[in-house]
């Protein structure tokens, strides 16, 4: 029997901003697999959007139907046509035995807008330094990409999506192998970014403890349904309770919002 799950809508209002990506319905899978049934969202400009869920649930299926790679089973999806959408994979999914430099990786990003302003070749390498710059990555820009630790290739990757100068921009489990403080630098950033310059920023992961304090909006995908909505509206103890069948607390520490998992006598974060 095909995996299912629907999807509700919560603390839905009515909003005049038109959506930039809307879906409508979907059903999505592969390999003749459903593994995502009756989903439908809408993301507007200056969101962001944390979708969460545990390995297998549709998260990265969702996110190439999104950015257009993967037809869906059923349903549709309305894209902005003007959008540009930027991606930043997860690193694990790379070829990292190619003996190509970071300014050359970032360079890979400029060729998405320049059709369209038809940038010359020196302004390429111009948006690439400045892309690097913005990630604090400037001075890795002649060392071969392979080399670098797993904080500094993200960091790399990062800059690339900058350089398509992007409306959208989607990371798929951006953090992972990141200790805390590269995390938290690299959280900050796109807060920054979305802030500051009005990037929609789409993240996908595993952890929920990671989106907590950044998403405006989340979707949850578990085993049998999908919450999506405001973050305020959806992270509710008991909604999070039922979707993950195990105890699920949320408090505050330092001003920030705190998960617990677990019985009240064997709690752990």
């Amino acid at each position: 029997m095909d995996d299912w799950r629907s999807t509700m809508f919560i603390g839905e209002t009515e909003d005049k901003t038109r959506p930039i990506v809307r879906g409508e319905h979907l059903t999505l899978g592969y390999h003749r697999r459903t593994v995502v049934r009756d989903l439908s969202f809408e993301i507007r400009r200056t969101d962001i959007l944390g979708i969460v869920g545990p390995n297998g649930c549709g998260k990265t299926t969702l996110l190439r139907t999104i950015l257009g790679l993967m037809p869906p089973l059923g349903g549709r999806v309305d894209r902005d046509p003007t959008l540009v959408i930027s991606y930043v994979p997860q690193r694990d999914r790379l070829d990292t035995m190619l003996p190509i430099t970071a300014r050359e990786v970032v360079l890979m990003g400029c060729t998405a807008r320049s059709g369209v302003l038809r940038r010359k070749h020196a302004s390429n390498h111009e948006t690439a330094r400045q892309a690097l710059s913005r990630v604090g990555a400037e001075s890795l820009g002649s060392q071969l990409f392979r080399n670098l630790s797993g904080g500094q290739q993200q960091r790399v990757l990062l800059a690339r999506a900058l350089a398509a100068e992007p409306d959208v921009l989607v990371l798929d489990e951006p953090t992972a192998g990141m200790d805390i403080g590269s995390e938290a630098a690299i959280l900050a950033f796109l807060q920054d970014l979305n802030r500051t310059r009005g990037v929609t920023i789409l993240i996908v992961t595993h952890l929920l403890s990671l989106v907590l304090n950044f998403a405006t909006s989340i979707m949850l995908m578990g085993t049998h349904e999908c919450l999506h909505g405001p973050v305020d509206e959806v992270l509710r103890e008991d909604r999070l309770t039922e979707l993950y069948r195990v105890p699920v607390h949320l408090g505050r520490a330092g001003g920030q919002r705190v998960l617990v998992v677990g019985s009240r006598d064997t709690r752990h974060v």
